[in-house]
């Protein structure tokens, strides 16, 4: 009998917990529901409540791909549709103004490995982007192995050409050129592997892009698909061509493939494209919404203040800032110093140039997308697989401080200045051994050594005035750290017997709270 009442006690303890856990249940139910009936509307003032989601905030590394069917031609392979036919000079993209008189290198290159621009035109090089060894898997594994936490392919370039299938533009990877839907067959493995995906889009730029003469296909109503309508070089995209092409294209992407990272390439900022940027950030916040989803807009500003602070997330384009940024930013850089799409003239960053980049833009509360040129058959390069091995290899050992950090009251200091303004990292120097950044996790402070030391580390910032330090670890190293702490500063007795690679992270236990 006794036995029996346990029972029917214990069954009873465990039903009132059920109705206990169903009303917790419930109630974050209700306020999901709440949320999801929030709905951002097409003005400044709703789009102010934008944030841009922890997610975001907490990864501080992903992967931008830089494929298409610019890879086919193997150099001046960036702008390529572009500079094959600019054989009266290189023109301005802004204005459309002639700034050089001499054809561009690509004219003649062109003519030499496919032939006359005349006979044979960017849009005949399509069909030989084939992507046969194309192996999402395989890439994903990669990216993972990187470090990397987000990954932003390329959806759509300046040249007009959709990476996906698309029912707005015939010039797609299903219909021309692989015939599948390379952009699905990826963002599908890097959902399945658990990473964060996005796209990006260039296409704001196609109508400018090319420069279209009657003697060239480019001036050729019939492809206007894939360069645009024909115009003159300095005249602003039409309504009509916004209309029926730039908006639908991206709607399509927004709506087929749903990506929680949207990037947008310089153009968008354009005063033509003004009526539809609030339309594009209440459309995509709100899409991410349905879903249950907070999703993040990345643009440049790059010549105009298109989008103001607080309802967007800033791009910088190979350009870092000089400073702590109070609203989260993002550098995109590529690991090719001259180059984003795969070239045979691919000059590389060194890795140990990468992670120290990454250090600094995460300590002025930023993150970096880096991107890699898969060649045209679909093989990443050995030697860009190495890098990113190698910052992953770094990012294993050190990934403590980076991920899900947070900027400290000052980001750091050193003798090297960054340079501002997109497109302006030739002009920054190299980083020194006196070049450090500071994180903060879990109650920890993490001292970065920018360039490995090779004798006593001295940092003026933590001084006593500034923090009081019970303990120091150098990841990576077993030894004990010997320090001493004054009122100028911090001095770090150079360790023994140390190989670390690369960017040197010190782990400081505060004896108050950070």
């Amino acid at each position: 009998m006794k036995k029996l009442i346990y029972i029917l006690f214990i069954i009873g303890l465990v039903a009132c917990q059920s109705k206990n856990n169903a009303k917790i249940e419930t109630k974050t139910e209700d306020q999901t529901a709440k949320e999801e009936k929030f709905e951002f509307k097409e003005n400044w003032e709703s789009l102010s409540n934008y944030e841009i989601p922890q997610w975001m905030k907490d990864i501080k590394f992903g992967i931008f791909i830089h494929w298409g069917p610019n890879s086919v031609a193997e150099l001046h392979t960036d702008w390529y549709p572009r500079w094959m036919y600019l054989d009266n000079g290189i023109m301005n993209p802004q204005t459309g103004e002639i700034t050089k008189n001499k054809p561009h290198p690509a004219v003649a290159y062109h003519k030499e490995k496919f032939g006359d621009q005349k006979t044979f035109g960017y849009k005949d090089i399509i069909p030989m982007w084939t992507m046969e060894n194309f192996n999402a898997e395989d890439w994903v594994n990669l990216f993972k192995k990187s470090g990397a936490q987000y990954v932003v392919p390329v959806a759509e370039h300046h040249d007009g050409y959709a990476l996906y299938e698309s029912s707005i533009t015939k010039y797609n990877s299903v219909n021309m050129g692989p015939k599948k839907d390379v952009f699905k067959e990826l963002t599908d493995e890097i959902k399945r592997q658990g990473l964060i995906y996005g796209a990006s889009s260039h296409l704001a730029f196609n109508w400018n892009f090319y420069n279209q003469q009657e003697y060239f296909d480019t001036g050729n109503p019939e492809f206007s698909d894939i360069y645009a309508p024909p115009h003159k070089p300095d005249e602003p995209a039409s309504a009509e061509w916004l209309a029926n092409f730039w908006w639908p294209r991206t709607k399509e992407i927004i709506d087929k493939y749903q990506p929680d990272i949207l990037w947008f390439d310089f153009f968008l900022d354009r005063p033509e494209f003004a009526p539809y940027h609030k339309k594009l950030a209440a459309y995509y916040y709100n899409s991410g919404l349905k879903r249950g989803k907070k999703v993040v807009l990345q643009t440049k500003n790059y010549k105009y203040e298109s989008y103001p602070i607080g309802t967007h997330m800033l791009d910088l384009e190979r350009s870092k800032l000089d400073s702590i940024r109070p609203e989260y930013w993002q550098t995109d850089t590529s690991i090719g110093k001259n180059s984003w799409y795969y070239a045979k003239n691919w000059i590389p960053k060194s890795s140990g140039e990468l992670i120290a980049d990454l250090v600094d833009i995460v300590s002025k509360n930023g993150c970096l997308l880096l991107n890699i040129g898969p060649r045209k058959d679909g093989i990443i390069p050995d030697d860009q697989q190495k890098t990113l091995l190698e910052i992953g290899k770094w990012l294993d050992l050190n990934g403590e401080a980076i991920y899900s950090s947070k900027h400290w009251k000052t980001y750091g200091e050193g003798p090297t200045k960054t340079e501002l303004g997109h497109l302006s990292e030739s002009k920054n120097k190299n980083f020194t051994q006196e070049d450090i950044r500071f994180t903060t996790n879990k109650g920890n402070l993490y001292a970065f050594i920018l360039i490995p030391p090779t004798e006593n580390i001295k940092i003026r910032t933590l001084n006593t005035s500034n923090i009081n330090i019970e303990s120091i670890q150098l990841l990576g190293y077993k030894g004990k750290i010997a320090f001493t702490q004054t009122s100028k500063h911090l001095e770090i007795q150079f360790p023994k017997g140390t190989n670390l690679e690369h960017t040197w992270v010190f782990k400081i236990k505060p004896q108050e709270k950070l």
